[in-house]
């Protein structure tokens, strides 16, 4: 795993609106979601609330690796890749449930360990 450059930390901290978490079924064919309950849960891991997934769900237990693209309040857009975790226990699963609002379910946690960072084209990692 890899750990976000600074910028882009600092980016994350500064996003607005939901991201958009995408994963590849098991036929190649990407899924793409608006998601709100996200959160960083260190510079390595960012956790995204498996409130209502179906297909994204489906293709993470499959082993689909994913993305997530984001944007800031300067309208800058970052992308970041990874491998995807699935938790309904632990630490990282109990930290989801404190943040995550309570009218969602929080029924897992999706965690993309980052592995690549985009800035456009641009690859910063």
């Amino acid at each position: 795993m890899s750990v976000l450059p600074e910028k882009i930390s600092k980016a994350w901290d500064e996003r607005k609106g939901p991201i958009i978490f995408t994963t590849v079924g098991k036929n190649g064919v990407p899924n793409a979601i608006y998601a709100t309950c996200v959160n960083k849960f260190n510079e390595d891991t960012i956790v995204i609330a498996d409130n209502f997934f179906d297909k994204t769900r489906k293709n993470i237990l499959a082993g689909s690796k994913g993305s997530i693209l984001f944007i800031t309040n300067e309208d800058e857009s970052f992308q970041i890749k990874g491998a995807i975790e699935h938790y309904t226990k632990g630490d990282i699963f109990e930290d989801m449930k404190r943040w995550n609002p309570k009218q969602h379910p929080g029924h897992a946690a999706a965690v993309l360990k980052v592995e690549e960072v985009y800035s456009g084209s641009e690859k910063l990692l």
